[in-house]
Order: C-alpha cells, then structure tokens, then sequence
C-alpha cells in the first residue's frame, strides 16, 4: 500500500507538470521525496537511502558529461554552417523523384551524426517541409518521412543522449549496442528505404524553391571547410576513437570553422556554446535557433534525479514483488513483448521518452536477469521498443514536438515506417542475434 501511495503521488505530480506545462524535475523531485518517505514506512534511514542514491549518481556522470557535450555540438554545428552546408547541397542535389528519398536519406545521417532528433527536426525538417509545400508534395507524407529519418539516429548514433541514457542505465558498452542496433535496424532500414524509394518516384517534387539556397549562401559562408566538424563526427569512431575525444574533435573544429570561415569573433563563438544559437534573420533563425549547454541541462538534471530513484529501489527492493509479477508475464510471452507492453504503459502515462526509458529499466532489469537474460539483451530490447514506441503515441513529447514543427498533425505517424517497423522485425528475428552472457 505504501509503495502505491507513492507511485501514485508520482504519477499524479508527473500529470499535473505535463498539464501545466511545469518542469518536470519538479515532479521528479515530489515522486523522489514520496519514495524516500515510502522507503522509511518500510524501516530505512534516509541517511542510508540518499547514499545509496549518491553512488547511482554517481555512475551516471559520465553520461551527464556526454549529454552536455552533446549541447555544444548542437551549438557549434549551427554556428560554423555544417548543418546548413548539408542542407544546402542536399537541396542541389534534389531531382523530382528523388525528394522523399533524399529527404530521409539526408535527416538519417544528420540525425546520426548530431544524435538529436528535435534538433534535426527543428533544422533540416522545417527546411524540407517548406520544400514539400512550395513543391506539390503531400506535407504529411513528407512529414512521416522525416519522422522516421530523425528517430534513426535518435536511437542508434553512439552521440544520441537516449542511446547513452539507455547504456548508462543498463551498465552496457555504448559501442557494442551502436553495433547491435545497425544490425538490427539493416532489415527496417532496407523495407523504409523501399518505400520511401516508390512513393518518390509516385509524389515528385514539382520545383525547389530557390529562394530559399539564396537565403543560405547569404547568410553563411559555404565553404567546404563547414563539413570538417561532421567529418570528425562520423569518421572518428568508426576508426575506434572515443565518442568524448570525437566530440571534443567536432567541437573544436566547429569553434574555429566558425571563427575563421564564419568571421565569429571567438566570444560570440563561446556564448552560443552556452546559451546556443540565436539569428537576427528570423527565416533562418526559425530553421537554426537553439542548441547549447543550457539545452542539456535539464535532461542532465533528469538523469540525475533518476539515478537516485534506481538507488532507491535497489537498496530498499521495493520493487520485488512487482517484478515478480513482471517475471510471469515475460515467462508466458517472452521478454520482447513484455518490453513492449511496459513500453507502450509509461510512455501512455508519463508522455516522455526519457522517463518511459528510466521506468523500463528499473522495472525489467530483475525479471530480464532472473529469467536467464542479460543487460545487453535488456538494452537492446529498450533501443528497440521504448525508445521509438515513446515518439509513436500522439500526446507524448517525442511524438508532439517534432510535428509541432513540422506543422502537421499526428496523421503523419502511420508514415513513419521505420519507427515501428524496427519493433516488428525485431519482434519476428531476434532469435537470430546474440547477446552477451547474463550477468
């Protein structure tokens, strides 16, 4: 009764954020503050409690100092043109039947290279579907193209702050994941590319607005040197580098794309890092406005808050007889689908990514384990359920927001192929993938 007490007054604190419109750390801080009391109904100290919570937090930092990282990429990216040179070339390179498919193609490997989904949909997004208006093409289709081309890095770039998350959370190896997710996204990607491919050639582009490349080149310099930073990006791992010495790589070379090719004074260059990007041009500061360390604090500080929650838990095992629960389930449909169940639930009742993931883990890592499976299995099996059932349901942050800036309605989810393609493949092949030993 206790512990339901205190999911309860979670849960309703969670709704009462989301309704109006208050940060979510605050009603992370009311559910941590009614676990703690739930904790001491069942006879432990809070001096124990909150120690157990500082050495979650504190295995947590090194994905904290990756989400930040991620913020000064997302600031460097805009402020140096690499974003922009991308799109700008990607415009070039657009032929009638081809839009769609480059419209995917291009958010795919934006969307992996800077690991950010809203970033990706906020900039070349925006940038597309106003392509897809002046040109003839269905907006919506355009739009659900878009969706699965940003969500395809989201969840597997080895910098996608959710795909750290889910590393950090489980105690698993970024690389190896990054690596367990291309092979199975191979069969997604393959079907969505075929798709995307026939319904380019059936929705053509009637024209590209050339106003809009005239805006660009007047606004950047576009100079093969804006590339640099995504180079590093995308290059340096697959040569085994460290993904904090890659960034560091990106982000350097950005700051000095910027200074040198840009002309930004290096001020200017380190308060963007900080506050993120901001135009005096309101067409293209629609496309390029945000990024920055302060666009990651709150997602740090979430983490943060969560970890104490997984301290919590494990120190207290107030959560045993629901795993238990939990453990029957996976026992009479598999672990995938119950994956999948508990997905779709937290990402319904919390309508964030991030939290859906967090409650994932703390509920089925036990049940996972005791069943005979391992942490790798458990990653992997978040990265493809909650992590893209969470962008699915309409109400939900990683649904809402990227539409809101695309301008279309739910309506373009059924056009996300690849969203929930990769739960189905996975759902029928995951027999054929290996995992690491239980542990």
């Amino acid at each position: 009764m206790v512990l339901l007490t205190a999911f309860l007054v979670f849960t309703i604190s969670m709704v009462l954020a989301i309704i109006k419109g208050f940060s979510m750390v605050l009603a992370l801080l009311v559910g941590l503050a009614a676990f703690l009391a739930a904790g001491r109904c069942k006879g432990f100290t809070f001096g124990a409690m909150l120690n157990e919570s500082r050495k979650s937090i504190k295995k947590s930092l090194v994905v904290i100092e990756v989400m930040l990282i991620i913020g000064l990429i997302t600031a460097t990216w805009r402020i140096s043109g690499t974003i922009i040179i991308f799109v700008y070339y990607g415009m070039k390179l657009i032929m009638p039947p081809l839009f769609l498919l480059i419209a995917f193609a291009l958010t795919c490997l934006l969307s992996y290279a800077l690991g950010t989904s809203f970033g990706v949909a906020g900039t070349v997004g925006v940038i597309f579907m106003a392509l897809a208006r002046s040109g003839g093409v269905d907006p919506v289709l355009t739009a659900g193209v878009i969706m699965s081309g940003i969500y395809f890095g989201d969840r597997c770039s080895p910098v996608s702050s959710s795909a750290h998350l889910v590393a950090g959370v489980t105690g698993t190896d970024i690389y190896t994941n990054v690596k367990l997710m291309m092979k199975t996204a191979l069969l997604p990607l393959g079907l969505t590319t075929t798709a995307y491919g026939l319904m380019s050639v059936t929705h053509p582009i009637s024209h590209v607005d050339d106003e809009l490349t005239a805006r660009l080149e007047a606004a950047f310099n576009l100079s093969p040197w804006a590339f640099l930073p995504a180079v590093f990006m995308l290059v340096l791992p697959l040569l085994r580098v460290g993904v904090i010495k890659a960034m560091s790589a990106s982000i350097i070379s950005g700051i000095l794309v910027a200074w040198l090719i840009q002309d930004v004074s290096l001020p200017e260059v380190m308060r963007i890092c900080i506050f993120g990007y901001t135009s005096t041009s309101d067409d293209i500061g629609a496309i390029l406005n945000g990024g920055g360390l302060v666009s990651m604090v709150q997602i740090a500080v979430i983490l943060i808050i969560s970890s104490a929650y997984s301290g919590i838990f494990n120190y207290t095992h107030m959560l045993d007889e629901l795993q238990e629960r939990i453990g029957t389930v996976c026992g009479r449909i598999g672990r995938f689908p119950a994956m999948c169940l508990m997905s779709l639930a937290s990402s319904a009742i919390f309508c964030n990514q991030t939290i859906a993931t967090l409650i994932c883990n703390d509920l089925m890592k036990k049940p996972y384990l005791d069943g005979g499976g391992s942490t790798q299995e458990l990653a992997i099996d978040m990265e493809n359920s909650v992590i893209l059932i969470a962008c699915m349901i309409p109400w939900c942050i990683g649904c809402s927001v990227p539409l809101s800036f695309l301008g279309v309605g739910w309506n373009a989810v059924p056009f996300a192929f690849y969203m929930y393609l990769v739960p189905i493949c996975y759902l029928l092949t995951k027999n054929r993938f290996r995992f690491s030993e239980a542990k």
